[in-house]
Formats: C-alpha cells, structure tokens, sequence
C-alpha cells in the first residue's frame, strides 16, 4: 500500500515539474513576444509585385510619342528616366540623372549626369553608360524638321544644345524661360538603339517600341497577349542614384473595356483610372481603397472673339454671370470649381458669382434684347410720336381689302397742296371748313397695308408736317388681339405712374409676344430669345467633342442655362474626333467647350499669348497646329504679363504680373472657366505607402512609387536588440506596484 502511495506521489511530482516547466517556458515566450513587439518597428520591406488594370491600347514604348496615350506614359515613366523630373509632394522640378544650374540671365541651362548610370541592356560584358552623346542625340533629334511629333519639336524652338564633355550639356535659350526645366523631364533614349533610322521613320521603330531600353527604376520583361489583355511586366533595375525601389515587379494589363477589368478584378491590385456614375461618385470596388485627385487642367468655355457678337465684353460678362457653375457640376458629378486659367493663385478673392439679375443687365447693355422688351419699347414711342402733332385717329383699324380709310380734320390752316402719303387732301362735303382724305387699302399710291403703317403729312414741297403709326388689320382677331395690346400699353403706363392698384401694376417681365402681339405671360410660356434692333436672333453654335461623353451633358447644361438668359444655343458635336479637330483649328464655332492642361509648370502663356492665335485666312496650309489660344483672344497688357511670368526669376515679379495679368482677364472675360475634372485612382488596401501628392499627368502617381510596398520586415530601434531582453525585464519588476487603497 505504502509503495503504491510513493508511486503516485512520483507521478504527480513528475506533472507538476512538467507543469511548471512549461508554465515556465510559456512566460518566456510571452516576456520575449513583449519585449520584442515592445522594441521593433515595421519597415518597408523589399519584394512583391504591383499588378494595375487599365483600359485602353498598347502602342510602342517610345518617351517621344507618348503624348496621346496615358497608358503608354504610365509604362514609359517608369522604363525611362530624364535628366530632371517634377516632384508632386513639393511641385517642383528636382535632379534625376543629372545635376543642372543655370546663367545669371537666365539663358543658359548646364546639365551634368550623374555617375554610374547605364542603360538597361548594359552587361558586365558590354557596359552601356549613358553619356552626354546620348542626351545630344534625345534632344536634337527632337528639333529636327522631320521629326513626327511637332508639338513636341515647339519645346525646343530657339535652343542651341552644345556637347560640353562626357558628361556635361549646355542648353542656349534665345529668351530666357523659367520654366524650361520641364522640358528636361523628357525621358533620355540611347543613341545606339537608333543608328541608320531616319528621323521621319522614328515613329515607326516597332522593334525598340516594344523591346524598350532606357535608364529608368524599371525595364521590360516581357509583353504576352492573353485573351482577356495586354500584359506588360516590368522588373526593378538596379541603379547607383536615388531613390531605392521596394517593389520587384509592376505589371501592367491592359484591357479594351472597363467590362472586361472587372472580369478580372481578382487579379488586380490597382485600378488606373476608376468610371464615375451618372451621379458622379467612382465606381470603386469592394475591397479597393479610392484615391481622388485633380490636374492641373480647366474645362472652360472659349468664346470666339473674332465673332461680331462675341466681340461685345457686355455680352461675353453677361454670359458669364448667367452661368451657374455649381448647378453645372452637381448635373454632372464634379465637384472641382475653377474661376481662372491661373492656377497657381487664390481664387477665394475674385470668384465669380452667379448673379442672373446682373447677367440680364450686361446683355441689355449689349443691346440684345427680348422680343417684348423691343416690342414694348417700340409701341411706347410710337405712341408718345401719336400724341404730337394734327393727325388724331385710332391706332388700331380693322379694314379688309378694298376698304377706304377716311381721315378727316379741320383748321391748321391745311388745303389741297397737302397731302397724307402722297394723297392730296379735299374739303369735306359733310363739314364746313374741315378736309377729308381717303387712303385705299389696294395698291397704289397711299394705300395702307396690312400692318403698321407710317401716315405722313406733308406740305406742297414735300416737308412733313406730321406724321402717325397706325396698324391695320383685316381679321377679328387680329383686331382682337391688337385691341388688347393697346390696353396693356395703357396699364403698363398706369403701373409706372402708380395710378392703379397695387395688385394690377404690370411690368417688361409680365409680357411676352404672340403671334407678333404683346399679351400677359402665363406660367408655361418658355421664355423667349433676345433679338437686336435688326430682329435678328441672338444664336450661338457651341462646338464640344464626343469625347469625353460628359461633354455632351455639359453642354446640354450650358444650352439650358442660357436659353434662360434668352440665348439660343445650337449644340454641334461632330461624330467623328478628325473633323471636331478640323473645326477646332479653322476656329469654326462661336463657343468651344474644351479642356486644357497647364501641366508641371502652370504656364498659361501658350493658350492666351496673342502669339497663340490661329490666323484665319481660308487656306488650310496656313493653319497652326500650335496655335492654342482658342478664344482668339489678344492683349497687349496679357502679352505682356504672360512674357514676364516666364522670364522672369524673381519670385515677387512672378507673383505681381500673375495678380495684374488675373484683373485682365477678369475684365475681358475671354472664357467661362467651369471645373477641373475629378480621377479617381483604385487599389488593394494592402498596398501601403502611396501618396500620391499634385500630379500633373496621371503618370505621375509612380513618381512616388518608391514609397510602395507590399512586405514589411520587423526590425528592432535603434541600439536595441535580444541582449536587451534582461534589462528591460529589470525594468519590469523595478516598477513600483500602485499603491493599494485602504
């Protein structure tokens, strides 16, 4: 019995040792899960791959024709590199292959690479440094007359580019431009990869477009076609400059619809550019996180001030104040107000405010005129011109054809050497001393027609001695109608005197034209369009684009918006993008809805510089593709801001001329300036570190990608690690226990 008791006791002695033992270990393990939580961060860390959707076409990879395709500037940003780049967190242009200064007048920009870099076909075998040749070649090539992309080739008009060494270019400016340095983000392409290709052809390099070498964070991998898309992967390229890269690979697909990327959503970890709802809102999958931003772009409305009408500043100010914006962008989804083509000033001060009182006052002030404004003030001077005088008969006559008007009158000393529209006058047989005129209503001297009339009585040499607006009318209605637009006349002058009640006053508001008569407004008379004192009607036709699609509803907006100012708007939008682009350069439009981009820089010089005008001559050969100033719009006290704007280094000149130059436009009103578009940018939640900071293309997102990373590694702070576990264990039990309440 007793060895069965100690054998039991041995046993259990046993599983308590093993109890504590692991008690003992667990502890540990939590004390050193504490320590090293309580002593290590989360870094970035290196590896993974970024795979984004994206809709559109892949065309060849080539930094000088990228200027139509997103997608490809996407690809391209990252494959090359240029001599400088912008920076969206701090807006400006900084180093990226090389270094630059520039000349005290502002004319010479000098370039010098950086050491160690290299293409990305360079091998330990066969190095491929980039040198000074290469950025010679990228340039020069650029400015020669045959070179296919000529908006590019207008960037580098009037510059001298001399090969200094190795390493070093200077770039000689006629004038000196403070924005230049934009232009030197362009990315470098090696000279090798182009020997023996004439420049006219460059475009055509399929082979280097889709096998691209440049000196970017990223290179070519390989393009494979799918069924779905166009795969394009990128793999890091390890380089001796600034910044380190974390991501291994970016993979680009490619789809032809939005339909088709969402077939393939559980693939992606990025979405380019997301579709916005009618109602405006992104449409962002489940499980992505939205990132919305601007450009620097505006969608404005440019009037053609080469047209007679659009030449009035009163009518261009009245269409302006007429318009309400914040309507407009809630019709369509957007939310981004613009009020200037400045957009690197504060707009908070000189907003402009949708005012209709104020509009109707500019475009009276233009002498655009409602129907029954005109009306009105045509029948108050005929009647005020009736009052004088000797002719004294009603104004209204119902006469049919083959009637006689008969007129009478005595006295004023008047006799058969007068006449009344040519007809002599005769004594009346009915009263002594009086006369008698008959006026037919056939053809034929005098007659009356149907109609206002004017009867003018003259003297035996032919001088008017009086004269009287009569209107004929052959029908009851007619007669009906013009009865009662002789009784309006009569309140509306009433109400101006204040001789009837309050309740029956009338004002030009409550009066439209019917049938060519005034009549009282009802509620579900449209209002009708202003009309000069020709009669001619105040139309204008608005040119926009099919693309983008909002465009169209924009425009509806505007023709709605206006229609209610008494402006007959005409919507033109050609089927076909060739033929909005030929009327766009032949200025064929009176009102263009169109968006424009300042990019990195914000120089607005190219769209308002009177240099920008388009020279209208009917010959097509004489058209400029350059010619950017969409309003036709010209000043010399904008010309002269603008010059001083690009010139200038100085800071506070910059800012004076852009406060001076934002009151010239304010004045002249050559644009209603409507919004910046909204974008919207979709990916996973687990890919951290994006910010994506002022872009100014949507390429510009991966400006920053070096801050992107799907890993992370735990590290341990600075001068800590497992030796420390013991002391901060110290720590632990030296912290003295609360004291305890009594």
């Amino acid at each position: 019995m007793l060895e069965r008791l100690v054998a039991i006791y041995v046993r259990w002695e046993k599983w308590a040792l093993a109890a504590c033992a692991a008690l003992f270990l667990l502890s540990l393990a939590i004390l050193l899960f504490r320590f090293y939580r309580a002593n290590t961060v989360l870094v970035p860390a290196t590896g993974g791959t970024y795979i984004e959707g994206s809709v559109g076409a892949l065309l060849p990879l080539n930094p000088w024709f990228t200027v139509t395709n997103d997608v490809n500037r996407d690809i391209v940003s990252l494959i090359f590199s240029g001599l400088l780049k912008y920076n969206p967190r701090t807006k400006k242009i900084e180093e990226d292959l090389a270094t630059y200064t520039v000349s005290q007048d502002g004319k010479t920009y000098t370039v010098k690479l950086k050491s160690g870099i290299f293409w990305q076909d360079s091998t330990k075998e066969y190095p491929h440094p980039v040198t000074a040749d290469d950025i010679v070649f990228t340039y020069k090539t650029v400015q020669d007359p045959d070179f296919p992309n000529s908006l590019l080739r207008q960037n580098f008009r009037g510059v001298t580019i001399v090969l200094v060494d190795s390493k070093t270019v200077q770039f000689k400016l006629d004038q000196p431009y403070s924005f230049f340095p934009s232009n030197l983000t362009l990315g470098l392409l090696p000279k090798k990869s182009f020997e023996k290709i004439p420049v006219k052809l460059l475009d055509q390099t399929l082979d280097f477009g889709f096998k691209p070498v440049g000196a970017g964070p990223y290179k070519i991998k390989n393009i494979v076609e799918t069924e779905l898309s166009t795969e394009v992967t990128l793999e890091r390229f390890s380089r001796t400059i600034p910044p380190d890269y974390k991501l291994d690979r970016i993979v680009f697909r490619i789809f032809p619809d939005y339909q088709t990327l969402l077939s393939d959503l559980h693939n992606l970890d990025g979405i380019r550019l997301v579709p916005h709802t009618e109602t405006g809102k992104p449409a962002v999958p489940n499980r992505f996180a939205s990132n919305n931003y601007t450009l620097p772009q505006y969608v404005a409305l440019f009037y053609n001030m080469n047209r007679s009408a659009l030449s009035d500043q009163k009518l261009r100010l009245g269409l302006q104040l007429g318009t309400d914006k914040q309507r407009l962008v809630e019709a369509i989804g957007e939310s981004e107000i613009v009020d200037t083509p400045l957009l690197e000033i504060n707009e908070s001060d000189w907003r402009y405010h949708f005012d209709p009182a104020a509009a109707q006052g500019a475009l009276f002030e233009s002498e655009w005129y409602f129907p029954e404004k005109l009306k009105l003030q045509h029948l108050l001077e005929q009647r005020e011109a009736n009052k004088q005088g000797i002719l004294k008969l009603a104004p209204v006559l119902f006469l049919d054809t083959g009637a006689v008007l008969n007129i009478t009158g005595s006295g004023h000393d008047l006799s058969g050497k007068n006449r009344i529209n040519g007809v002599a006058l005769r004594s009346n047989p009915a009263s002594s001393g009086s006369w008698i005129v008959a006026l037919p209503t056939v053809r034929g001297s005098g007659s009356i027609h149907i109609g206002y009339n004017l009867l003018k009585l003259t003297d035996e040499k032919g001088k008017i001695l009086d004269s009287f607006y009569v209107q004929r009318t052959v029908t009851a209605a007619e007669y009906d109608r013009a009865l009662n637009e002789q009784k309006l006349i009569d309140r509306f002058l009433a109400s101006k005197a204040g001789t009837i009640p309050l309740a029956q006053r009338i004002t030009v508001k409550d009066f439209t034209v019917d049938h060519s008569r005034l009549r009282l407004r009802t509620k579900d008379d449209p209002i009708g369009f202003r009309i000069n004192s020709a009669g001619k009607t105040l139309t204008l036709t608005l040119l926009t684009s099919s693309s983008p699609p909002v465009y169209r509803n924009v425009a509806e907006q505007v023709k709605k918006q206006w229609a209610a100012l008494g402006v007959k708007v005409i919507i033109d939008i050609p089927a076909a993008r060739g033929d909005f682009e030929n009327r766009l350069l032949k200025r064929d439009y009176d009102v263009v809805l169109f968006g424009q981009s300042l990019l990195d820089n914000l120089d607005s010089y190219p769209y308002w510089h009177s240099s920008g005008v388009q020279r209208v001559t009917g010959n097509r050969n004489d058209l400029r593709l350059d010619a950017y100033n969409l309003s036709q719009y010209a000043s010399f006290e904008a010309d002269s801001f603008l010059e001083t704007v690009r010139s200038t280094k100085d800071e506070k000149e910059r800012t004076d001329a852009l406060k001076k130059l934002k009151d010239v436009l304010k004045r002249d009103v050559p644009a209603i300036f409507l919004y910046s578009p909204v974008y919207t940018f979709a990916h996973r939640e687990d890919i951290l570190g994006m910010e994506l900071g002022h872009l100014s293309l949507h390429s510009d997102r991966f400006l920053s990608l070096d801050h992107w990373y799907v890993k992370q590694d735990r590290i341990f702070l600075p001068n800590t690690g497992w030796l420390n576990f013991f002391s901060w264990l110290s720590s632990l039990f030296s912290k003295e226990s609360p004291p305890k309440s009594i």
